[in-house]
């Protein structure tokens, strides 16, 4: 089992908007077939743009992405994709969509905490064809996206003290539609994983800037058991179409991939691919604390 790891994200829900409409005029099998299909045909756009789909119900869609900026060209993807998906009976179908960023707990498949429950209240906010996000996720988008931000009302939220105030991102503008679908082209990541696996444990990332570290101390992504281990030895970060590994440590970092020599990785930086391990301030022959790597 993975351990409970807690991360800042991009939290995005989408929520077809006239489903209830669609199944009062067009029948229960028939509409109930209509959505599965909208909502997979915004799963795949949503995926393309690099999103992880979490979780999928008959009308609303849970994704995860890396930054605000890729939340934003994700929601205005799934947008695009709405306006092509063909209308069934005279019910058009419509979708409103919501996300936020920040620290969330991820355990499995699952995903919890503040940050997930506020883009939940932000998709209830939208109507249809509408992007919703907090003033605090906006100041955390590029210049190039801010622009086109535009102010809404403050909402108050159970448990949270003070009002949260909402922005909207405007993306319908022909220039805005055209600038989005660029920088989706420009930015698509590529579809690969890194898996580490120490001590029974799995660690996953995928998304581009997923980072993780290793170490000697408590608080690191994978903690090493091993006195020649730094406390934060090094780090994992995921660049693009491709994961680096930078040392920060005093003995080095070993890493030996299948096929190839073992290598000394000291306060630099090294692109893992294939399979292979990695140990800390000493070669694997000489320690049991070996993390195996797997870039797939």
């Amino acid at each position: 089992m993975t351990e409970a790891l807690e991360r800042d994200t991009t939290v995005l829900f989408a929520h077809v908007l006239g489903g209830a409409d669609l199944i009062a005029k067009g029948g229960d099998a028939p509409a109930v077939g209509s959505l599965k299909a909208c909502i997979d045909h915004l799963r795949k756009s949503a995926e393309d743009c690099g999103a992880r789909v979490i979780d999928s119900g008959s009308e609303r869609l849970m994704v995860l992405l890396a930054t605000p900026d890729a939340a934003a060209d994700a929601a205005a993807a799934m947008h695009t994709a709405m306006d092509t998906f063909p209308q069934y009976t005279d019910v058009k179908l419509a979708l409103g969509i919501g996300f936020h960023h920040g620290p969330v707990i991820q355990k499995d498949d699952q995903v919890y905490g503040d940050t997930v429950n506020l883009a939940a209240k932000l998709v209830e906010q939208a109507a249809n064809g509408q992007i919703i996000t907090t003033r605090e996720t906006a100041s955390h988008l590029s210049p190039i996206y801010r622009a086109w931000m535009r102010k809404l009302y403050s909402i108050d939220i159970k448990g949270r003290s003070g009002q949260v105030a909402l922005c909207e991102l405007v993306w319908r503008a022909d220039d805005n539609a055209t600038l989005f679908a660029k920088r989706r082209v420009e930015t698509r990541p590529a579809n690969i994983l890194l898996t580490l696996r120490y001590r029974g444990q799995q660690h996953v990332r995928r998304r581009d800037r997923d980072s993780i570290t290793i170490g000697r101390d408590e608080g690191s992504g994978i903690q090493i058991h091993d006195e020649e281990a730094s406390r934060l030895h090094c780090t994992i970060e995921r660049r693009h179409d491709k994961f680096v590994l930078t040392d920060h440590s005093t003995n080095g970092t070993y890493v030996k991939r299948e096929g190839a020599d073992e290598v000394l990785v000291q306060r630099e930086e090294f692109n893992l691919t294939g399979k292979g391990t990695l140990t800390c301030g000493q070669p694997a022959v000489s320690t049991k604390e070996i993390v195996e790597f797997a870039c797939e």
